[in-house]
């Protein structure tokens, strides 16, 4: 690590899963925790889950704001803000004289997006003059996002707001930055930093992983296992992944294409009888939630990938990682994550595409056998980051946030 300055952090996230001890959220705090002086993290939680603060590192809490509701959310955090920092006075020299200075024991506040946890660090940033820092996890200009949530459509006007205000970004793709200044519009001279820095896949991990499930063992008969691992949600899509089954079916009879579902969700039942009424239920199973799906990588001949859009696609990284081809939609990151020799890349509209390569799989065994070698083959030579050198990034790229003073200028 390097010997720069730690920082003093405040984080502000909707994850409640960070007072979960053993869970994957709280580890990844574990971590940011190790590059920083000092990290507090408020949770967006309402009063009735009865959560508590918790430490998660010598260094490091988490603090629920046990909101009434949703709408108070971010009045609550700038509540707990106001308890968790006090003004402290420093000495500050220059020019050879010294004069003492009221600082709160802060040095960035970054959200884990742009809409409600930006608007509280926003309001917390204005109020302490401290850099706030932006983290955008999802393709909010898509047009598909708008349809997800009639919230959404505010979100989307916060995000404007806030980008305007010349802050610190990171965003996980770099489809991500360009759609921002493509489709929004800044004050002259006041573009703000946009820095594309992906979520953390531990690629070693899932490189190392062993076939412990034999998909082809407990779904025999079948001429390809696709694989969908995701939230069983909307946006996801993942009934346009059943939907190709049923179309692989019509269009060619004789192949058998199987689709085993990795994850949960409000869309589960849905989905269900969907696979019933599309005459597929014998050909789409579901797995429901698992704690590692880097097995069910190793099992598949491929990830099928129909999200409407996607922040990052982390299970395109892992799937690539544990030498699984991939089938995906053009979203998220899949054109920096998926090279030819690793899967097939369509248009986001594209879904003849998507049953075109399906089919090639299911009805020429060499086709597939020499896509899923080049695949194994990708992962077998790659030397991943360790997650030691992405940490190093990270505080680097915090740092540099936090010592943007142009954005005070606009608080």
């Amino acid at each position: 690590m390097s010997s720069s300055k730690k920082l003093r952090l405040l984080f502000i996230s909707t994850d409640r899963e960070i007072f979960r001890e053993g869970s994957e959220v709280r580890e990844r705090m574990t971590g940011y925790a190790s590059i920083a002086e000092e990290l507090k993290i408020i949770v967006f939680a309402k009063r009735s889950l009865h959560l508590k603060p918790v430490e998660i590192a010598p260094n490091s809490w988490a603090y629920p704001t046990n909101s009434i509701s949703r709408w108070f959310y971010i009045s609550g955090a700038r509540r707990l803000a106001d308890r968790l920092y006090r003004l402290t006075t420093e000495k500050e020299g220059g020019n050879g004289t010294m004069r003492s200075v009221e600082k709160i024991p802060l040095d960035l506040i970054s959200t884990q997006d742009p809409f409600e946890c930006g608007l509280a660090g926003y309001f917390i940033s204005k109020k302490y003059r401290v850099p706030l820092h932006l983290q955008i996890h999802t393709d909010f200009l898509n047009p598909l996002f708008m349809q997800g949530s009639h919230l959404n459509f505010i979100r989307r006007r916060i995000a404007r707001f806030l980008f305007r205000e010349h802050a610190n970004i990171r965003a996980v793709s770099e489809r991500i930055k360009a759609s921002v200044f493509k489709k929004m519009s800044f004050r002259p001279n006041a573009f703000p930093r946009i820095e594309v820095f992906p979520v953390f896949v531990d690629r070693q991990r899932f490189k190392d992983a062993e076939d412990t499930v034999h998909l082809h063992q407990k779904y025999p008969g079948f001429d390809v296992l696709l694989l969908a691992v995701s939230r069983l949600e909307k946006e996801k899509n993942v009934e346009g992944s059943i939907r190709l089954v049923a179309a692989a079916m019509k269009r060619n009879p004789e192949a058998w294409v199987g689709l085993v579902i990795v994850g949960d969700g409000s869309q589960k039942k849905y989905l269900q009888n969907l696979a019933r009424s599309l005459h597929v239920s014998d050909r789409v199973f579901f797995e429901g939630a698992v704690l590692d799906p880097a097995p069910f990588y190793k099992s598949a001949d491929a990830l099928l990938v129909t999200s409407h859009f996607e922040g990052y696609g982390r299970q395109m990284a892992e799937s690539v990682a544990a030498g699984c081809m991939v089938i995906a939609r053009d979203v998220g990151a899949a054109n920096e994550i998926v090279t030819h020799s690793s899967g097939i890349v369509c248009e986001e509209d594209d879904d003849e595409c998507l049953l075109h390569n399906i089919l090639l799989l299911a009805n020429d065994r060499a086709v597939r056998d020499q896509l899923k070698n080049s695949a194994k083959t990708v992962a077998d030579r790659a030397v991943w980051e360790t997650k030691e050198q992405y940490l190093e990034r990270y505080r680097q790229l915090l740092e540099d946030a936090a010592s943007n003073e142009d954005y005070l200028l606009f608080l």
